[in-house]
């Protein structure tokens, strides 16, 4: 039975998470067009966003930020949305009802908009992003893979190895919200000058240039005082909108040379089509590109479990390498638990160096110590009955329970809470030993006497807990406090006082053999 609750985990039956979502928390949902995409088209897909989000019961209100982002918050600060500026990018903040007026959390509400949101950004070819406050240290993005290269490969290598492994998120069930971080390609149009036709016409490169760039981009050339207002106002010089949208119209911008005549852009040089540049992005003086994506409804555990066995299955071309305990979730789900474990062994060791100072044995501590790992054949088995029975769909999104780190946090405190159901047994044996009561019959009398008050006693610390499941965080301590304490006395009335009866009846024959 612990065998086969140590392997629920790995089965994936028992979905690992460190903290699950608020259900008191907005969220905010994330709009990225391709580089070149208008403002107007930015706000187009945001104003649909915003009027399916309207209509949905649960929703306060809805503020967009087209073109710029939104304020910046405990999730934004480590995922960069707060510099995220330009005409292709957009967000909205997604301002949930009090908790009394709604019936759902956040994150199944999240789960609930998501494919109506998903099919508006595919009606727009817009990449969007529904990212919830984590109650946890936020991270780049739930899933991130860090793809790097050989030393002094080209970048393009490492946008190439990046698309395949995009793919492998893409074809990942349970996975959304996929992107890079590697730039769409932008079109641009180079002006080159005619060097020549400049210096006959009395105009520099730099003249040039300058003309071109406060057509396009503008320039301020001085303030205004207006008595109605506070503050000075920038007059701005700049190009029309609709002489600047083409190359044709760009061509009729006039420049005025030394001898006072006006000549046209498209005299001094003609417009060639180009690509802007990407940028670069580097992690510890490395080049890196970063694979981000989501789960809805599977636990980040067993997606990256999933992803680390494509990856083994197709390996990266030569040289290139994929890490994913960088960023994400992963790296701080394995930290955390990998510290509870070592908090966890280090309160076993310390509980049977207390045993060992009141028992002056080093047996008899184990014996007691027994009922322990009995917990776990109860709180992993035990979230795996949750999620069989009482885990709900989202608009066909899973929503598990998950075994958090509260709830391994439950676990380590079980540890000092279930020996003394052992202790309270074996002192009722040792007590009838002491009375001259033949060791069978001690046995016995331990495991009916104090069945009533050990079973009571679990049952009121099992009701106890049951109001701290209706928490969102340590919902979790609650559960491996219930399911381990269930387990733990039930199986500790009867492999206990088997295990002393079986020590005891060999050292008994032992010392009459002797």
């Amino acid at each position: 039975l612990l065998l086969i609750s140590v392997a629920l985990p790995v089965l994936g039956l028992v979905p690992l998470k460190m903290l699950p979502f608020d259900n008191k928390s907005d969220f905010l949902v994330v709009a990225n067009q391709p580089n070149d995409a208008p403002l107007e088209a930015t706000q187009e897909a945001l104003q649909d966003f915003g009027r399916y989000l309207t209509t949905v019961h649960e929703v306060d209100s809805v503020v967009t930020f087209a073109g710029m982002s939104a304020p910046i918050d405990f999730n934004g600060l480590v995922r960069h949305y707060y510099l995220t500026e330009g005409s292709y990018v957009g967000q909205l903040r997604v301002n949930l009802a009090e908790k009394e007026r709604r019936a759902a959390a956040s994150h199944a509400i999240a789960l609930w908009v998501r494919p109506q949101l998903t099919e508006i950004a595919r009606k727009h070819e817009t990449r969007m992003g529904i990212v919830e406050v984590p109650p946890g240290p936020p991270t780049l993005q739930t899933l991130v893979g860090e793809i790097y290269g050989p030393p002094g490969g080209a970048y393009a290598g490492l946008i190439q190895q990046a698309e395949t492994v995009k793919e492998s998120f893409l074809k990942t069930a349970g996975v959304v919200d996929v992107d890079t971080t590697v730039e769409t390609t932008e079109p641009r149009f180079r002006f080159l000058v005619d060097r020549g036709k400049a210096a006959l016409s009395g105009l520099s490169e730099a003249q040039i240039a300058r003309g071109l760039a406060q057509a396009q981009a503008g320039e301020t050339v001085g303030r205004v005082h207006l008595d109605r207002e506070r503050l000075p106002l920038d007059i701005l010089l700049r190009w029309p909108a609709a002489r600047r949208a083409s190359t044709q119209g760009l061509g009729q911008l006039y420049f005025k040379n030394p001898g006072g005549s006006l000549v046209p852009l498209q005299e001094l040089g003609h417009f060639e089509p180009d690509t802007a540049p990407k940028a670069i992005m580097r992690k510890n003086l490395e080049r890196v590109v970063f694979v981000t994506g989501d789960t809805a409804g599977l636990s980040p555990v067993n997606a990256i479990l999933k992803l680390m066995g494509d990856v083994e299955a197709s390996p990266l071309a030569p040289g290139y390498r994929i890490n994913y305990a960088g960023e994400g979730e992963w790296k701080i789900t394995v930290q955390v638990f990998r510290d509870l474990g070592i908090a966890f062994a280090g309160a076993l060791i310390g509980i049977y160096i207390l045993l060992v100072l009141q028992t002056s044995s080093y047996t008899m501590p184990l014996v007691i110590m027994v009922a322990i790992p009995l917990t776990m054949i109860g709180v992993m088995p035990g979230f795996a009955l949750l999620n069989l029975f009482f885990a709900g769909k989202v608009q066909g999104y899973a929503d598990p329970i998950y075994f958090t780190a509260t709830a391994m946090i439950g676990m380590i405190a079980l540890a000092g809470i279930v020996v003394r159901n052992s202790i309270i047994l074996i002192d009722f044996i040792h007590h009838h030993l002491d009375r001259g009561v033949p060791l069978k019959e001690a046995v016995l009398r331990s495991g009916a006497v104090r069945f009533r008050p050990i079973l009571l006693t679990a049952l009121a610390a099992m009701f106890g807990s049951w109001v701290i499941t209706l928490d969102p965080i340590f919902s979790g301590l609650a559960w491996s406090f219930i399911f381990g304490l269930f387990a733990s006395t039930g199986f500790s009335l009867v492999v206990v006082p088997m295990i002393y009866y079986l020590l005891a009846s060999r050292n008994q024959a032992g010392a009459a053999g002797s």
